[in-house]
């Protein structure tokens, strides 16, 4: 039978790009759900072509135009993010993707896992925010979250046949973005036009911005965390600018697997829908002869303070990823409308830690209000910022 997917988030990168997959392999998948924030025109011809069962429109300002444009088929068409949480628990649904941006969405996620669906993670978010109480809803209802970031299903695809008790730790590859190498001095000039000139990956803005600060990584190793069940200590970030080692495991004996390849968001994107089956595709072939020399550095934490940041929060723990989450989507948005600069963001973010009342075990409920305090604080800041440049 074919595999039914939700893509939520279907008009973003990874979404379009999941809709690529279901292309080259008609034979094994289907498409049963769609859904978009707010780029209703993209969501209205990606329903035409792949005639899903529904689609959701999560800005409602939205929802009449595409429901009214949707009207001569037998599409459903719902409004709001409450119809997300109830879309992906339909029997009808095998496999949700979950693609969208920040932390809008969590609840969908949780409640797809709370289904006992199979769910493919490219949402870091998600678990940055609420890993612990995701993962353990996970294991609650026997749910094996697939990750679709590519270090991440590089860790997986290593992982794969290997007893957890042997692995001392996991190493996230970098590529170390547009800014390798630079200083304050370069860096307190940067514009968003060069920030989103990212060297080896085509992504959308607010991820490209987040590997320009490094930020994009340091999220990853708390990502890492909890989907592999790690110690703070276990995780490491190595820079690798050519982006063809996209992540390694040590083991216990110092043996090292690493998962290889060009990169191409497509092919871990490919492995989280099909797994376990792993598929042919005409993707182009990585070719040693291409290459003159892999290379590996040392981030410099001093420079992109960010991932310095990130890595505190991990080991902080509690509410503290929460709050380096909610500071860093607002700054990013800001930079990307010239409110902050791309230093600014560092002290922000690192100001927002410092500020927000911390707390040990949180809950869901508790979560939602520090990402709602955060916010409200960091963009506070955010309009200081902009009375004394």
């Amino acid at each position: 039978m074919k595999k039914r997917l939700a893509i939520l988030g279907s008009t973003g990168s990874i979404g379009t790009q999941a809709l690529g997959v279901v292309d080259a392999h008609p034979d094994l998948f289907t498409v049963e759900i769609l859904s978009a924030h707010s780029n209703g025109k993209l969501l209205v011809e990606q329903s035409l072509k792949y005639r899903p069962n529904a689609v959701v429109v999560t800005d409602e300002q939205q929802y009449e135009q595409v429901k009214k444009e949707l009207d001569h088929t037998d599409i459903k068409v719902f409004g709001g993010a409450r119809a997300l949480c109830d879309v992906v628990q339909w029997d009808t649904v095998d496999l949700v993707l979950a693609a969208i941006v920040g932390i809008a969405g969590l609840h969908s996620t949780l409640a797809a896992i709370d289904a006992g669906k199979q769910v493919a993670i490219a949402n870091k978010e998600t678990l940055v925010v609420a890993g612990s109480l995701v993962m353990q809803k996970a294991r609650e209802k026997n749910v094996l979250p697939l990750p679709v970031d590519s270090e991440h299903s590089a860790l997986f695809q290593c992982l794969v046949g290997e007893r957890p008790d042997t692995v001392e730790k996991v190493i996230l590859t970098a590529s170390g973005g547009p800014f390798l190498g630079k200083k304050p001095n370069f860096l307190v000039n940067v514009k968003k036009d060069h920030a989103l000139q990212h060297p080896n990956w085509a992504m959308g803005a607010k991820i490209t911005i987040d590997s320009a600060t490094l930020m994009n990584k340091g999220l990853e190793m708390i990502e890492a965390k909890w989907l592999f069940d790690l110690q703070n200590e276990q995780i490491d970030v190595v820079i690798h600018p050519q982006s063809i080692v996209h992540s390694l495991v040590q083991f216990r004996d110092g043996s090292l697997k690493a998962q290889m390849g060009l990169p191409d968001m497509k092919l871990p994107i490919q492995y989280a829908l099909a797994f376990p089956q792993r598929l042919e595709n005409d993707f182009k072939r990585f070719d040693f002869r291409d290459y003159g020399k892999l290379t590996f550095e040392q981030p410099d934490y001093k420079t992109f303070r960010n991932l310095s940041l990130a890595r505190d929060a991990m080991y902080k723990g509690g509410n503290a990823t929460c709050v380096l989450n909610a500071a860093n989507e607002v700054v990013v948005q800001a930079f990307l409308q010239n409110k902050v600069g791309f230093l600014e963001m560092n002290d922000i973010i690192e100001q927002a830690l410092g500020d927000i009342a911390f707390m040990e075990n949180p809950s869901l409920e508790e979560l939602e209000q520090t990402d709602a305090e955060t916010r409200k604080f960091t963009e506070g800041l955010v309009k200081k910022s902009q009375l004394y440049s």
